[in-house]
């Protein structure tokens, strides 16, 4: 079986190749009972060192066309994280079958030409969760102790005694209610990690069930509760037509005099116009942001210059654990293809399973 490892800089061909050697090779838990060599082709694309974009249809992809058609020469599978698996590439490669993305969603893949191809497609579902929560909760702690502001002030020779003034003295977790908007795996592990500071945490969420909610320890409430309630308001919905701007004008302005807003989700879920002027004039307390309506922002971009400001540059899942945990997901699912079974993590219910794949 020839597999093409299409990896990058973050989840590079050399972790998946292990991954895949790990369960697949001779020695491997998961190697086929007949005999079926594993032969690996290696690419490496070019993000995050260039960043993702569209391309031809498909979003969030890094690399080009022409360049995963010619190394699929031959592939049965690929296992990729950002490569984009267009319907020109499903066209041009009739003998691939699977393809198994290292991440928390395929948006690099159309899915409907799969289909049509009779490839099957995975994802990697939670391979960020732990990394992603944490990274929220420091997102948290600088904004509301104002960590980078006086980082920034003391290197640049200013000794900030001021700062413990009690207009300028920040907020602490403990005893704080905290509303999380969303509550799927990355929710779940925050709330988890609020609870033992001893913050209150609020959920809206409407997919979630509100008695395991509660017996998590969480208050679910409607989203319009929960802006009027808490302090913090860290973001975790995934981005869809119904979440685009759900933190829009109105519900910036409903958030209590002085809250902290912390973004390290989806830019699209946030309407960044409002912003600027609601932290100069206090209505908000501060800002974390690790996620972009635009990525990178413009030089010009007025968050820049406002005050309370944290920005990263979409870090959120940048921990080698996350790269390991995604390769060895795509790694078992390949396992699953090469003994016939359904996979885990198809991309689509209706999408095809890998029997179904393997079937000639």
């Amino acid at each position: 079986m020839r597999v093409l490892a299409a990896g990058d800089h973050f989840v590079t061909p050399r972790l998946i190749a292990t991954a895949l050697h790990d369960r697949l090779g001779p020695e491997g838990p998961d190697a086929p009972d007949h005999a079926v060599g594993l032969e690996i082709a290696e690419l490496t694309l070019p993000w995050p060192h260039e960043p993702f974009g569209p391309v031809a249809g498909v979003t969030e992809a890094s690399g080009t066309e022409e360049g995963l058609i010619e190394a699929l020469t031959g592939a049965e599978v690929c296992v990729t994280q950002m490569a984009p698996f267009t319907e020109r590439v499903f066209a041009a490669r009739p003998g691939l079958r699977l393809v198994a993305v290292s991440r928390g969603g395929p948006v690099n893949v159309d899915l409907a030409a799969a289909t049509r191809a009779g490839v099957a497609v995975s994802f990697a579902p939670g391979r960020n969760a732990a990394a992603a929560a944490e990274f929220a909760i420091g997102m948290m702690l600088a904004a509301m102790r104002r960590i980078p502001a006086a980082d920034a002030e003391l290197r640049g020779g200013r000794w900030r005694g001021d700062l413990y003034a009690y207009e300028e003295a920040g907020t602490e977790l403990a005893g704080a209610t905290v509303g999380l908007v969303g509550y799927g795996a990355i929710g779940r592990i925050v709330a988890r990690v609020l609870r033992a500071f001893g913050a209150r945490v609020l959920v809206a969420d409407p997919y979630t069930d509100p008695d395991a909610v509660r017996a998590d320890g969480v208050e679910p409430v409607g989203l319009d509760e929960l802006l009027d309630r808490s302090e913090v308001v860290s973001l975790h919905a995934r981005l869809t037509p119904e979440t685009r701007q759900l933190m829009d004008a109105g519900r910036i302005a409903r958030m209590r005099p002085g809250a902290v807003l912390v973004n390290t989700a989806r830019g699209g879920l946030l309407d960044y116009a409002p912003l600027p002027d609601a932290l100069r004039e206090g209505r908000l307390g501060a800002l974390a942001l690790d996620v972009y309506d635009i990525e990178p922002p413009p030089a010009d971009w007025p968050l820049h210059s406002a005050p309370n400001v944290v920005t990263t540059p979409h870090l959120a899942g940048a921990t080698r654990q996350t790269a390991h945990r995604a390769a060895a997901i795509t790694a078992a699912e390949v396992a699953r293809y090469a003994r016939g079974e359904r996979l885990a993590h198809p991309a689509l219910p209706a999408n095809l399973d890998a029997t179904e794949a393997r079937t000639p």
